[in-house]
């Protein structure tokens, strides 16, 4: 128990993300901004959280949302100015919030100075900072792209007559970290951000950082899901150590990589601390659960069972049990909505599932990350039509089934669940017209359920909402240590209806029952010993303190004892 409890404040602290397009709007643009961040300050405080991870303000053309950075040390005009920047941060700052942000170096904007640069010339001092395939050698390699059209990687550019890469977007080429001038231009960047008293880095897709530049032909053992491949580029270690060396150590700050394509068993790898790379980083087995097998964005067409979803989780708790820290999440920008994704947002059942799936982030070990509106149990919008969409990858990925002939109203009813759109709509402030998020209309449509509940001011109100389970329950993690660091012991493994668990730390220890089922059900936990259960929190009424092991359970019911021996 040694190990996991050298305390930090990124593994005891409560992440909440924003969206900042999709926050507050303070200028009656229809798009959210930092004035109107700072405008809600004092409310994200309330929540306790203690960090905010805040997604790209820099400035771009956004292609991507701001995931296409033409500037690395600028802000973006949608969103204010660096003044806005400041003020912000020292908003924070007085209310004892951390700062987090996006650092998204696998790529830049084709509007960056940098590949304007790369592009008029083969002898352009810039031309190295990309990844280019001359012509006369014929065509490049394959390589896979999420958001083309074609899902090619590679881009032909006349000006050079050669080939840029591309993993995303055609506005979003690859930088080449191969190139150690372009290495000291992103650590430059981020001492920037760190001098300004920024607290850490989120780092988008960070295992893609590394290419092997023989540009090989994709090996046949990855089967079309190349994602694998990606994350594993040769030098990927040298380039994430270095970072640590010339950068992150300097400074008392969190780091969290996006992983997609890493396994379990290279885990260790990215956070054993003895090899100073990243604190912690976002797997995504959970995020292929309910997915077709190698198809991201794909909804499976059979339902995920409670006994994989625990399987992962417990495997990944199992990883990080003597050495490293893990992240929990539910939902982010890039994923649809977790109650309605992982919980029931039907109106018999959404109160529950979505306070039983705060129960579950805010109850095991790792890091917790929210994402906005889930302490308010925001849902999928689930549009209809394509033009109500505004992301990039299901427009180009709607072109494409178009182009192919496929059923456009199949595409349609898979996007009502995948889409990234159903993470992102306005932030439900109040019952006003656009719920309190702009006086104009907002770039995405807001979900009329803000009209009927799901929304901060009437749960404000009311000591049993959803919005106040989540503070009770970030309170509950802050006043009990062993649901930060206690060793997790799964319970009821081949249950498909409940989750449970216990967290020890010394002689403290923690029973944790969650309901996955629309059904009334009842455990029997005689394994465990105790004499009395101390009910600690729940969001039902039905539970109590009690000597019994039989447990009784509400639909989509969450209660935690303290258990006393």
């Amino acid at each position: 128990m040694k190990d996991r409890m050298i305390r930090k404040w990124w593994k005891e602290g409560v992440v909440y993300q924003i969206y900042p397009r999709s926050f507050q709007d303070s200028n009656g643009d229809g798009v959210g901004d930092l004035n109107g961040i700072i405008a809600r300050l004092d409310y994200i405080k309330s929540l306790g959280v203690d960090i905010i991870w805040l997604n790209p303000v820099y400035s771009s053309p956004n292609d991507d949302n701001g995931y296409d950075i033409s500037d690395y040390v600028g802000i973006m005009e949608e969103f204010g100015t660096m003044d806005d920047f400041d003020r912000l941060l020292k908003g924070m700052k007085e209310r004892g919030l951390k700062l987090v942000m996006d650092l998204v170096v696998n790529h830049s904007s084709d509007e960056h100075q940098w590949f304007i640069e790369s592009k008029k010339s083969r002898e352009s001092p810039y031309r190295d900072y990309y990844h280019w395939w001359p012509a006369e050698k014929g065509t490049p390699p394959k390589r896979w792209s999420y958001f083309d059209i074609e899902s090619n990687a590679w881009k032909y550019d006349a000006t050079t007559d050669a080939y840029y890469l591309h993993y995303f977007s055609v506005k979003q080429p690859d930088l080449k970290w191969e190139n150690p001038k372009l290495r000291e231009e992103v650590y430059n960047s981020m001492k920037f951000w760190f001098n300004k008293g920024v607290d850490g880095f989120r780092m988008d897709v960070i295992p893609f950082i590394s290419k092997d530049i023989s540009y090989p032909e994709l090996p046949e053992k990855y089967e079309g899901n190349f994602v694998p491949f990606y994350a594993n580029g040769p030098r990927l270690h040298e380039y994430l150590h270095e970072m640590n060396t010339e950068v992150l150590s300097k400074y008392d700050v969190m780091t969290v990589g996006e992983a997609p394509g890493i396994g379990i068993d290279q885990a260790l790898d990215f956070v054993d601390e003895d090899r100073k790379e990243l604190d912690m980083f976002f797997h995504f087995d959970l995020m292929a659960l309910d997915r077709e097998q190698d198809e991201v964005f794909l909804m499976a067409k059979t339902p995920w069972k409670l006994t994989e979803f625990k399987k992962i989780h417990s495997d990944w708790d199992a990883a990080f049990a003597k050495k490293g820290w893990g992240s929990m999440f539910l939902s982010n920008h890039d994923f649809p909505r977790s109650v309605s994704r992982w919980g029931n947002d039907s109106k018999e059942h959404w109160h529950h599932s979505a306070t039983m799936l705060q129960t579950f982030l805010l109850s095991m070990r790792g890091t917790p990350y929210f994402y906005y509106g889930e302490e308010i149990g925001m849902t999928n919008i689930r549009f209809d039509r394509i033009d109500k969409y505004r992301d990039i990858n299901t427009l180009n990925r709607y072109e494409l089934a178009k182009g192919n002939g496929e059923d456009l109203d199949d595409f349609i009813e898979n996007e009502k669940d995948a889409s990234r759109d159903n993470a992102r709509t306005p932030m439900q402030w109040d019952t006003s017209p656009q719920s309190g998020f702009s006086t104009a209309e907002p770039w995405l449509s807001i979900n009329e359920n803000y009209a009927s509940g799901v929304n901060v001011a009437d749960q404000e109100n009311d000591k049993d909402s959803v919005l106040n389970y989540f503070r009770d329950m970030v309170q509950l993690r802050k006043d009990h240590l062993a649901l930060v660091y206690g060793a997790y012991t799964l319970l009821l493994k081949e249950s498909e209806t409940v989750y449970a668990y216990t967290r020890t730390l010394n002689e403290n220890q923690y029973l944790v029952l969650l309901s996955f089922s629309t059904e009334a059900t009842t455990v029997q936990l005689e394994e465990l010993e105790y004499s009395r259960a101390e009910l600690l929190i729940s969001n039902d009424t039905n539970a109590k303190t009690t000597t019994d092991t039989a447990f009784h359970l509400a639909p989509y019911q969450a209660v935690i004892y303290r258990l006393h021996k």
